[in-house]
């Protein structure tokens, strides 16, 4: 079944570089790189249990609207389970899951009730994907375990959910192999529910997904080759290429993907350039590069190697009075890895000042 949402057509534009530099750099393909800003980090997660492995991999935002402060950070240690973080960067609780690698957040009616609904996907067995649902005590900080669903062969990678206009929920299940799987989510009698409803393949290995619920669009990542564009509404599900993995803007690998919306259809896909340890911007209307900007040391270290990403706009408390933006860092020192906050108004001012 398709989402049914008012659908906004993306324009075809050359892509307009844009920003005065901090500093310029030669790509890891070897090409002049564009200008790139640089920021430093709000605040830090704890690092997660896993040592000596690539462990920490991915966020997922749940903001408290009436205390921001008091909003939480869901991460993966895709070694081990489901992390729940504070805004002070304090772990919360642990969900031993073993080995997840995305997560994605959605607020849902489960039985009458709103819910925080966690979906991640599971790793456990390579050769067929499933999707773990939890449930997010807000007031508890933790994590309950609803259930897992077959989301067909091969090994589960990417994950993230979507919502149409009328509340219902879909998760897409992104294998290794390359295969995009659209799943109906539904919760009859409080009892979650998952169907596979539709499929593509693309020719190589994506993980990064995000939906944007206001336009009905699906982003893929496919790591060595382009961010895709998926059209919820068609008939047909086959992706419109977004942006290119071109070695200047983007470097391979494209890891995370993210949403910083504004207004009806507006506002910036971000994504995780980890071939030279950048973020990037896009407008969402025209798919035009804006500007890229990197994490540099400062009272935080600074990131590299980012797998997975999230945006979530928004009071989050005095550190972060317009958003908050959550990263995974894959070289925290002599620490394992672990999560880096930004504040979005120091994103926000750093493009302004580059005009």
């Amino acid at each position: 079944m398709k989402m049914k949402m008012k659908v906004h057509l993306l324009a075809v534009s050359a892509l307009a570089l844009s920003g005065c530099a901090a500093q310029s750099d030669v790509s890891a393909a070897g090409m002049a790189a564009v200008p790139t800003l640089e920021l430093t980090a709000t605040g830090e997660t704890v690092p997660v249990g896993t040592t000596a492995r690539d462990a920490a991999d991915d966020p997922a935002i749940w903001r408290n609207a009436e205390d921001p402060a008091k909003s939480l950070i869901i991460g993966t240690d895709k070694r081990a389970g489901l992390y729940v973080f504070g805004m002070d960067g304090s772990k919360k609780s642990f969900l031993p899951e073993g080995e997840l690698n995305n997560v994605d957040l959605r607020e849902v009616m489960i039985d009458g009730r709103k819910t925080a609904l966690v979906g991640a996907s599971i790793r456990n067995d390579p050769n067929n994907a499933h999707i773990g649902l939890y449930r997010l005590d807000t007031d508890r900080a933790e994590l309950t375990a609803l259930g897992k669903y077959p989301a067909g062969p091969g090994e589960a990678y990417g994950f993230c959910f979507g919502q149409d206009a009328q509340g219902e929920i879909f998760s897409y299940m992104i294998s290794k192999a390359g295969n995009v799987r659209e799943m109906k989510l539904s919760f009859a009698g409080g009892v979650p529910n998952a169907v596979i409803t539709r499929e593509h393949k693309l020719t190589t290995q994506p993980e990064g997904c995000v939906v944007d619920d206001r336009t009905g669009r699906l982003y893929v990542g496919e790591e060595n080759a382009a961010i895709w564009l998926y059209d919820l509404n068609a008939d047909a599900f086959v992706p419109q290429r977004f942006a290119n993995v071109n070695g200047v803007e983007l470097v391979a690998d494209v890891e995370g993907l993210a949403l910083a919306p504004t207004g009806e259809n507006g506002g910036y896909l971000v994504a995780s350039s980890q071939g030279d340890n950048a973020y990037v911007l896009y407008d969402l209307v025209t798919g035009a590069y804006v500007n890229r900007f990197r994490l540099v040391d400062g009272l935080v270290d600074g990131t590299s190697e980012t797998d997975g990403i999230e945006v979530m706009l928004g009071d989050f408390g005095p550190g972060y009075p317009d958003g908050l933006m959550v990263v995974q860092d894959g070289d925290n020192g002599d620490q394992t890895q672990n999560f880096k906050y930004i504040s979005w108004r120091k994103v926000l001012e750093a493009l302004e000042g580059s005009e």
